[in-house]
């Protein structure tokens, strides 16, 4: 299970009392962050996209149960005083300390639990203190999510929460990923930035974009110097892990959804066709019912705003020998009785074909259950 201290110079603590939880991670070296596309972001992802300019991070501090989201001057100030409990706990400067938040919209930080939260821990490099600072950031969360990958000569690893509120433009998620690749703070950040698109920003529970999402990535340089598209390649691996534990965690859920589009003439078409398959109510709420209704499929396809020909179009449910075709160049040929056994598993695969190009993108959800509207419906009484 051991992902981010298995790598070298990747120390963590964790600790959750109650619905509070809180973690720290000590790590330093070149850094590198995305942020939601939330117009009301939070506090903290301001004064954090701020820092994060200078390249350099020691450590980081997160806290559960409060997002501090929509609290204004005083939320900003708080994300300041909480960069400074960090930097003492972990004996850095407060401004290279990155400061992660997640839980209810509009209330305030309880300074003075994570003050003594932070003083009780004391970060190592163990298995055991990284799963305590996983789960410490979790919220609604079922299980903890961790990722290792190795690339020539070197590894990415991460860990990570989510489960509600999840959408592209980041997904309430955060995440914390490390690699001890020596590489400088503009080609992390560059990499980044690609292994984001592919994975975090391809993920939906809900639709619901979150006000504090936030990635931060962190280079030790233990390993020595590498190439770059060596760990663009390796950290995609590890972020689609990540995301795809967090797409099968969504709240409520029963199955994983996966999309893959192929033959567009583009990334960005293949993307917003998964996109916006996975993120379709209809489709999510079949696939829980294990009920064939294929033409929904098509139908969010076809509204996805991309230039294709519906005549084109094939469709499959399913993987590899168990594979089944549904549509094919636009003639239907769906066998209702092997495509409703092809749902009845933890993971359900649709395979879209727009023969327009040779373009292709995957994106990951979840079934929408009841279970999902009953933890919403009551989230913060």
């Amino acid at each position: 299970m051991k992902s981010i201290c298995g790598i070298a110079g990747v120390e963590a603590a964790g600790m959750k009392e109650g619905k509070y939880g809180l973690a720290l991670i000590r790590a330093a070296g070149a850094g590198a962050a995305v942020f939601t596309q939330n117009k009301a972001r939070a506090p903290v992802i301001d004064l954090m996209a701020e820092r994060m300019r200078k390249g350099r991070i020691e450590g980081i501090i997160a806290n559960s149960g409060c997002a501090n989201a929509y609290t204004g001057r005083r939320g900003l100030s708080d994300a300041i005083e909480m960069a400074e409990i960090g930097g003492d706990a972990l004996g850095s400067d407060p401004n290279r300390i990155g400061v992660a938040s997640t839980g209810v919209i509009g209330r305030y930080l309880d300074l003075e639990l994570i003050h003594r939260q932070a003083g009780e821990l004391t970060p190592v490099h163990s298995e055991d203190a990284e799963l305590q600072a996983a789960r410490a950031i979790m919220t609604t969360d079922l299980v903890e999510k961790h990722a290792l990958f190795s690339g020539e000569g070197f590894s990415v690893a991460g860990i990570a929460k989510g489960s509600g509120m999840i959408a592209p433009n980041m997904a309430t998620m955060l995440g914390f990923l490390y690699t001890d690749a020596d590489i400088s703070d503009k080609k992390l950040q560059e990499s980044l930035k690609i292994a984001v698109r592919r994975s975090f920003n391809r993920i939906v529970v809900d639709g619901d974009v979150s006000t504090n999402d936030c990635v931060f990535l962190t280079a030790t340089g233990e390993a020595g110097k590498i190439k770059r598209k060596d760990l663009e390649d390796t950290l995609t691996k590890a972020c689609i892990s990540l995301a795809q534990s967090i797409a099968r965690d969504g709240e409520g859920a029963t199955k994983l959804i996966e999309v893959a589009v192929c033959g567009a003439r583009n990334e960005g078409d293949a993307e917003k066709i998964a996109k916006t398959v996975v993120t379709s109510p209809l489709v999510k709420t079949a696939v829980y019912g294990q009920d064939p209704n294929w033409g929904r499929v098509v139908a969010a396809a076809g509204y996805a705003g991309v230039d294709f020909e519906i005549p084109d179009l094939s469709l499959w449910i399913g993987t590899g020998e168990e594979k089944t075709p549904l549509v094919q160049k636009g003639e239907i040929t769906a066998d209702l009785v092997a495509a409703k056994a092809a749902m009845r598993g933890d993971t359900v695969v649709f395979t879209i074909d727009l023969d327009s190009g040779s373009a292709e993108a995957t994106a990951w959800g979840c079934d929408l259950t009841e279970k999902y509207v009953e933890i919403n419906g009551k989230y913060t009484t």
